[in-house]
């Protein structure tokens, strides 16, 4: 077991694991990630899907299934995801029981076709929580404009939710707001609170990626001294944001009536800058209540060499929010960039979800 790694657990950071295979599952690599390395959730996407499907033969019995059956692409996708979702809550679910229901927790995404449509998305989140049916559940929903009442509607109806996609600020004090509606809704609805669970992912790596460059293009000492910070700060801010949040009578009151709190879960953790510590996005943002999905390069790099001392979040609101304000001067503007990062994260969706349709029908053809 590593013992940095036992570190970070014990300051209070969730270790969730961003993938998922039948590889993974059949063959006990995920319980022993379980035993050996913390990891205490799974989160899955697509393009994750696509790889697995692509490699190996731990699907060819089932699409051989799919594809004797006459199934269309859409349908074989849901029951192969549903189906290494299921198992791995399966595998989790002693973690989710030990846990009290906080950790433990797979994610499924709804199809980021829908992104742009309220009702579309509501209707795959329930049809998911219905198909997967585990308590242990999330559904990923996207923290877009249109996300927003999907989010609220699904949680009124005691859907588990992980809204993902948040780069904002102002977002995720939305996403804040939708997810409290959707709590009062659901115990204005009779329903029990404690057994509603959400995290809000906000994204990391890619607010580096997208603000170096710009701050390579300015070209000025103080811009250039500036890369590899905005997206530490940025996650950090958004920690006080919701800690305000949760100090509210707001919240309190929903808190009386058995709700927990929807954890800031750190995504997009893997550096992509090759020049960046390579868990730089662990060591720097570990405070208690959260979560961090890591693929497992960051998970294997943080068990090897992670410096882990003690919380790196709490006592840098002031630097953080003084980096936001040099990076203002320099020339950066947020709210440009933040609107990009959401437009660019929807369309790598989208890529990703024909990626997988793609794969599985290629996949339907061989077996």
């Amino acid at each position: 077991m590593s013992e940095i790694l036992k570190k970070l657990s014990g300051q209070g950071v969730s270790i969730w694991l961003d993938d998922i295979s039948r590889e993974r599952l059949r063959t006990g690599n995920l319980q022993s990630l379980i035993t050996d390395r913390q990891v205490v959730g799974v989160t899955s996407n697509p393009t994750i899907f696509a790889s697995a499907l692509s490699k190996g033969d731990a699907y060819d019995g089932q699409l051989h299934d799919l594809k004797i059956r006459g199934v269309d692409v859409e349908e074989a996708v849901r029951a192969i995801t549903t189906y290494d979702i299921r198992w791995a809550a399966d595998v989790l679910r002693p973690v989710f029981d030990a846990s009290g229901q906080v950790d433990g927790r797979v994610s499924i995404e709804v199809d980021p076709r829908l992104s742009k449509d309220t009702d579309k998305t509501v209707a795959e989140a329930r049809a998911l929580w219905w198909l997967v049916d585990r308590p242990n559940l999330f559904i990923k929903i996207p923290a877009t404009v249109e996300g927003l009442p999907a989010i609220t509607q699904a949680i009124s109806e005691g859907i588990s939710v992980n809204v993902t996609l948040i780069f904002s600020l102002e977002r995720y004090r939305a996403v804040m707001d939708a997810w409290l509606t959707g709590l009062e809704q659901a115990k204005a609805n009779g329903l029990d609170l404690a057994n509603i669970e959400s995290v809000a992912s906000f994204f990391v790596s890619r607010v580096d990626g997208e603000i170096d460059k710009r701050l390579d293009k300015i070209g000025t000492p103080e811009a250039l001294a500036l890369r590899g910070k905005a997206a530490i700060a940025n996650a950090r801010l958004a920690f006080a944001a919701f800690e305000e949040v949760v100090a509210s009578p707001r919240w309190q009151a929903l808190a009386e009536a058995g709700a927990r709190p929807q954890r800031p879960l750190w995504a997009s953790t893997g550096t992509k800058n090759p020049d960046y510590p390579d868990t730089l996005y662990v060591d720097e943002l570990v405070t208690s209540g959260t979560v961090n999905t890591m693929p497992e390069k960051t998970l294997d790099a943080t068990a090897d060499h992670g410096k882990i001392a003690g919380d790196t979040v709490r006592s840098s609101y002031e630097e953080a929010w003084n980096t936001m304000a040099a990076l203002k001067e320099a020339g950066i503007d947020y709210d440009d960039v933040v609107s990009f990062l959401e437009r660019d994260g929807l369309s790598k969706f989208e890529a990703s979800w024909t990626e997988l349709l793609e794969t599985v029908s290629s996949e339907l053809k061989k077996a």
